[in-house]
């Protein structure tokens, strides 16, 4: 595929900048390139994009100090966390700087009396939730990857549990972050609410790294439920399984985790992690609450799906059995990448509003009726969000094309549903072409506004979420 990459121009340390950097890093400043290939790529369809360097800076004061190394020689430098992103969001498309957070993976804070944690942003969710397993709380945002909290929240991350606890939106109390100029500032107060100015909180939750580096995070937590229970029900077709979670949600029931999978997806992770569901289209559910309120809920829930056809309303009750249920879940991506072994993955993500989502899947089927290569649909349909992998041949311009303007489509229909071209895996540069369309020109164009106050100089992330020129 044909990602014009290799068209843009890179713009690379000269020898005094990287004497500096050595003279700061020592052997943290690596050129190898096995180093450099690993920082090369993410999850997306992308070819691999190596940097000049990558950088392993052990806390904010070094990170401060990569910065301003690259702010001065007008170097590009890019954050990675696990390279989990699907998007393109971490490939540093035009040379400079990898600033890997691996080693800043410390818990810094436990605050259970307020709630909340702080960490350094390459704390992966597991480790958080570790962190806490002693003080009945955790924290509920599960993307499926174990990803770093910083790419977490860089990229507005949600998951499986957004349709009772949210997205990373809600769930980031505060920010360090280290600006273009080297400083490092506080975006707020671990208060539960403030009305003091502008609220910088928020614009650098989902900045993917465009307007600064996140160099601490404290988050939300919650006290574990006293119960929890699992269900997987069956459907005959999957406009079916769609409208019962539609009728599910319109009914008020504070449901923890509603997601869905097409026969396709539930064949791969049959496969994938010998399983036995019946290859159907399906439901999973999570239900949180004192005993008797899950039970009340899941009542609820089997009468909805059985009026819809739903069968087989089965439970998984046993830490080890919900466990291994949604581990499946969790790893439908890599499932269905070996129904096609050495396929790449293009992955959809928009998001509408509930009303319209029997619409907007049953028209994302009719769409694929007419492709060759294998596909995949799963969603967070709780809260209207859902995915189409498509799996293609990486030499093959012919399927690329033909899944960008399955992409396409799909995007326009979304948003022309009043939804998004993104419900949780970012812009990224795999998305860029639909933001004026989303947000129109002028909202395109604050944001082109703010990424050149931000990042003056234009070292952050660049090439991602919005045009340096507004005619790129």
């Amino acid at each position: 595929m044909n990602s014009g990459f290799a068209n843009l121009p890179r713009r690379s340390l000269p020898e005094q900048g990287v004497a500096e950097f050595r003279e700061a890093f020592g052997d943290r400043f690596v050129t190898a390139e096995a180093v450099r290939r690993h920082h090369s790529r993410d999850e997306s369809p992308y070819p691999e994009c190596l940097p000049d360097a990558v950088v392993f800076p052990h806390d904010e004061a070094e990170v401060a100090h990569a910065v301003r190394l690259c702010d001065r020689y007008r170097v590009p430098i890019v954050p990675f966390g696990v390279g989990s992103s699907l998007e393109g969001h971490v490939l540093p498309i035009e040379g400079g700087i990898t600033l890997s957070m691996a080693g800043m993976d410390r818990i810094i804070a436990l605050q259970p009396e307020d709630f909340t944690v702080t960490v350094q942003p390459g704390v992966t969710r597991t480790q958080v939730n570790d962190a806490l397993r002693d003080t009945g709380l955790f924290f509920p945002i599960d993307p499926g990857a174990d990803a770093s909290i910083g790419g977490m929240a860089a990229t507005r991350a949600s998951g499986t549990n957004a349709v009772r606890y949210g997205t990373m939106r809600e769930n980031v109390v505060s920010l360090k972050v280290v600006t273009a100029s080297g400083e490092i500032i506080r975006t707020g107060s671990r208060a539960r609410k403030s009305s003091a100015g502008y609220d910088l909180t928020r614009l650098f939750v989902g900045s993917e790294g465009t307007l600064g580096v996140i160099v601490e995070a404290t988050l939300r937590v919650y006290p574990r439920p006293e119960a929890v229970t699992a269900a997987v029900c069956s459907f005959p077709d999957l406009a079916d399984a769609v409208q019962a979670v539609v009728d599910i949600m319109q009914s008020g029931i504070a449901i923890a985790r509603i997601e869905f999978m097409d026969q396709r997806a539930v064949r791969a992770v049959n496969r994938h992690s010998r399983l036995g569901l019946p290859e159907t289209p399906l439901l999973l559910f999570e239900f949180h609450g004192s005993a008797s309120g899950v039970q009340e809920q899941a009542g609820i829930v089997r009468e909805i799906t059985g009026d819809h056809g739903g069968s087989g309303f089965d439970w998984a009750e046993k830490p080890e059995d919900r466990a291994r249920l949604w581990a499946a879940r969790h790893q439908s991506h890599f499932a269905g990448l070996q129904l096609r072994p050495g396929a790449r993955s293009i992955a959809t993500d928009v998001c509408v509003p509930i009303s319209r989502l029997v619409d907007c899947v049953t028209q994302t089927v009719a769409d694929l009726e007419s492709v060759d290569f294998p596909y995949t649909i799963v969603g967070h349909v709780g809260d209207g969000n859902f995915h189409v992998q498509m799996l293609i041949d990486p030499d093959s311009p012919t399927e690329w094309q033909e899944a960008e303007s399955i992409n396409r489509s799909l995007v326009h229909r979304a948003i022309g549903m009043e939804g998004t071209c993104s419900g949780e895996h970012g812009v990224g540069i795999h998305k860029m072409e639909f933001l004026q369309a989303e947000h129109g020109a002028a909202g395109l164009e604050l944001m082109r506004v703010l990424k050149h106050a931000y990042d003056p100089h234009n070292i952050f992330n660049p090439g991602k979420v919005v045009a340096w020129d507004a005619q790129s």
